[in-house]
């Protein structure tokens, strides 16, 4: 007879039980986080005040960015109080709100840098049919399918694993709600359950990073058929940022996928998690701000007009 008891809660996975390391990794979190949310906001503050970013292109990284400040917060939060309160706790209502968001988000970002690479394909090769293409009814629509598509991705396999009974533990071994984890808790069978996960995941992730190829396959054949090179290098700054916000994203996603099928410690399965959750939202703006010269004209160009009415409120 197997002990099916219901969880009121989960445990999770501290990074220390050394409460001076716990308070250390606390703040160097802190320290992440705050960029993040930053640079993030500095992104989407600056798509929003200047008229000159109201394009397709930077509609798409202003919701980018929104979604990389709601993924990082899904997270980080949670794990910096738990390092605070020296406690490892989250509710169950907590755990499956976390898995939720997580997943949803995610499947989420997958769909916009699919998007985005569509935008370049069509800003790329039809640039005189691009403002037809990429309507703002277009875009609104692909941006309200991307988020619908991930809340729906996230409902199937959110309910699909917390139908399950969890009998054999409490303790989720990661820093934050993960399925896999949560899988070896139940004390049923889960083999479907992980056929769900592993079949839906490789259909999106592949699907996603196939149309992402062609796009840039495409796009890279129309490049080297435009004759000056000042042309050529100014379609590729515009594809080189969303080329290595793919390249993290897909990257650190297959690293954590390897670690979780492998056998592997607990420690390795918790960095490959860190890497996966944290650093893509820190490092998108870094990587927009830094090689995309319009976003850097832009913050500029923001910056000054706020100085510039300070002056003036104040001489005046």
């Amino acid at each position: 007879m197997i002990n099916r008891t219901t969880v009121s809660e989960f445990l999770l996975l501290g990074f220390s039980d050394i409460r001076e390391q716990q308070i250390l990794y606390s703040m160097v979190f802190l320290l992440i986080y705050l960029a993040a949310v930053i640079g993030n906001l500095l992104i989407i503050a600056v798509v929003a005040l200047d008229c000159h970013l109201r394009t397709p292109m930077y509609f798409f990284l202003f919701n980018l960015s929104f979604l990389d400040l709601c993924y990082i917060s899904v997270t980080i939060p949670k794990m910096f109080a738990n390092s605070l309160t020296n406690t490892r706790s989250i509710s169950f209502f907590g755990c499956v709100t976390q898995v939720f968001l997580v997943i949803s988000l995610a499947a989420t970002e997958c769909a916009f840098l699919s998007v985005m690479a569509y935008d370049r394909y069509t800003a790329i090769c039809f640039p005189l049919h691009y403002r037809m293409i990429m309507s703002r009814g277009t875009c609104a629509q692909m941006a309200a399918g991307s988020w619908v598509s991930g809340f729906l991705y996230s409902v199937l396999h959110t309910g699909n694993t917390f139908r399950l009974p969890f009998c054999h533990s409490n303790v989720v071994g990661q820093f934050f709600c993960d399925i896999p984890q949560l899988l070896k808790l139940s004390c049923s069978d889960t083999y479907s359950n992980k056929v769900v996960v592993v079949l839906f995941g490789v259909c999106l992730a592949l699907g996603c990073f196939v149309f992402i190829i062609v796009s840039y396959i495409q796009i890279f054949s129309t490049v080297l058929k435009i004759p000056s090179m000042q042309g050529r290098r100014k379609a590729f700054s515009t594809c080189l940022p969303h080329l290595v916000v793919i390249g993290l994203f897909f990257g650190t996603g297959s690293f954590v996928y390897m670690r979780q099928t492998s056998m592997s410690s607990s420690y390795w399965d918790l960095l490959a998690s860190v890497l996966y959750a944290v650093l893509p939202p820190l490092l998108n703006p870094i990587i927009y701000s830094l090689r995309n010269k319009e976003i850097r004209e832009a913050l500029g160009r923001v910056i000054a007009r706020k100085c510039f009415s300070k002056e003036w409120n104040v001489h005046f």
